[in-house]
């Protein structure tokens, strides 16, 4: 099984920006304990995090025939992004929304997410622990298919 993490803008400044809101662990501490989950679930995961969204977008159509769920973090891009919405449901590939903070109890605007009806689901307010459930849910997604 491939499970492909997307992390979108600023998620490299993890540990540095608004600790307070996002934690202080950094994107590379995230990814060591998803991998240490990962080798545990006999799962091969390919973790990557960009600012920009066409690279985003590419990453997701190049990932049809190569991995079986996309967790996807798309941090900003959530809120605004058609194109990503978009490239999610041209893939056919199961994808989980995840985010570090509860994007529900934060400004107005990150209430509402453009990817979220085109994802199996969406995890969010569990700190760096919304990734070990996005990997857990990606399990589960595929055991389901099966």
């Amino acid at each position: 099984m491939n499970v492909l993490f997307l992390n979108g803008p600023n998620l490299n400044l993890l540990g540095q920006r608004q600790p307070e809101v996002y934690g202080k662990a950094s994107l590379a501490d995230i990814q060591e304990q998803v991998r240490d989950r990962a080798a545990k679930l006999g799962v091969s995961i390919d973790f990557r995090q960009t600012n920009h969204e066409g690279e985003l977008i590419d990453w997701i159509q190049q990932s049809r025939g190569n991995v079986n769920v996309i967790v996807l973090n798309a941090a900003a891009y959530t809120h605004t992004s058609i194109a990503l919405r978009d490239a999610i449901v041209a893939v056919g590939i199961p994808a989980i929304e995840i985010h570090l903070s509860n994007i529900h109890a934060r400004e107005d605007f990150r209430h509402r997410s453009l990817i979220a009806p085109v994802c199996q689901g969406q995890i969010c307010g569990f700190g760096p622990f919304s990734y070990i459930l996005g990997l857990e849910a990606a399990v589960n997604v595929i055991n389901i298919r099966v």
